[in-house]
């Protein structure tokens, strides 16, 4: 019986979408109630409240994710909304726009580059380390760059939620320190290394941080999907 119905409601996208949200509102709440933790951001806790229902439910992934899927067509949309935020820095964007330019490709490859180390000195799987190459990247881009290498898209939002969560605290103590209190450097990082997560932490921190946030998101995500596929062919690193 409760097979059956568990089957009628998932017929339609409408279930797995309303348990995102309800899971989201409900991280959301939890997350204020808590004190705004940076340590343990409200898509942490909504996702960790989301995979306790399934698991309780009984539902497999691939069905929850067939029908989530409305949702993972949104994230496009809502990343192209921030340059909105980018235009309304520009001028002080303009400003730095040399020393971001210079450290943008060392530090977007090295966000790949060293969790492939690791994973490889770890005896890790080709398709794990195509899954988890893109950690760094945002998730419309990510998962076009995971499909691509041969991943697991799965394993690839995994990675990407645990980049994210992790981030945010790192760059804090970076941030102490090396006593960097510039809100356009902070941003830049945590856009730069925890992509969406990163994002939203700095625009809790300011519509400046906000912003490079964004462009560092953004420009890593460009810069990762033109070169990661050309340097994984190159080095063979799918065989």
């Amino acid at each position: 019986m409760a097979s059956d119905t568990l089957t009628l409601l998932t017929a339609t996208p409408l279930f797995a979408v309303g348990l995102t949200l309800a899971a989201y509102l409900l991280g959301t709440a939890l997350f204020r109630r808590l004190g705004h933790p940076a340590w343990l951001p409200a898509i942490l806790i909504a996702a960790l409240l989301l995979a306790a229902t399934l698991a309780v439910l009984g539902l497999p992934y691939p069905i929850y994710q067939q029908g989530a899927t409305w949702l993972t067509v949104l994230l496009g949309p809502a990343t192209v909304a921030l340059g909105m935020p980018l235009y309304q820095q520009l001028p002080r964007i303009r400003e730095l726009w040399r020393p971001l330019a210079a450290c943008l490709p060392v530090a977007a490859s090295l966000a790949a580059c060293y969790s492939l180390g690791i994973a490889w000195l770890l005896g890790a799987s080709p398709e794990v380390l195509a899954s988890i190459a893109a950690k760094s990247v945002t998730a419309p881009i990510a998962i076009g760059i995971t499909e691509q290498l041969g991943g697991s898209v799965a394993l690839l939002m995994g990675a990407l939620l645990v980049t994210g969560v992790a981030t945010i605290p790192m760059v804090s103590l970076a941030a102490r320190w090396l006593d960097i209190t510039d809100e356009r450097l902070l941003g830049f990082a945590l856009g730069l290394n925890g992509h969406a997560i990163g994002t939203v932490r700095a625009f809790e921190m300011s519509p400046t941080a906000g912003a490079f946030a964004s462009l560092g998101m953004s420009l890593t995500g460009i810069f990762t999907a033109l070169l990661l596929p050309f340097a994984w062919g190159l080095v063979g690193a799918g065989n």
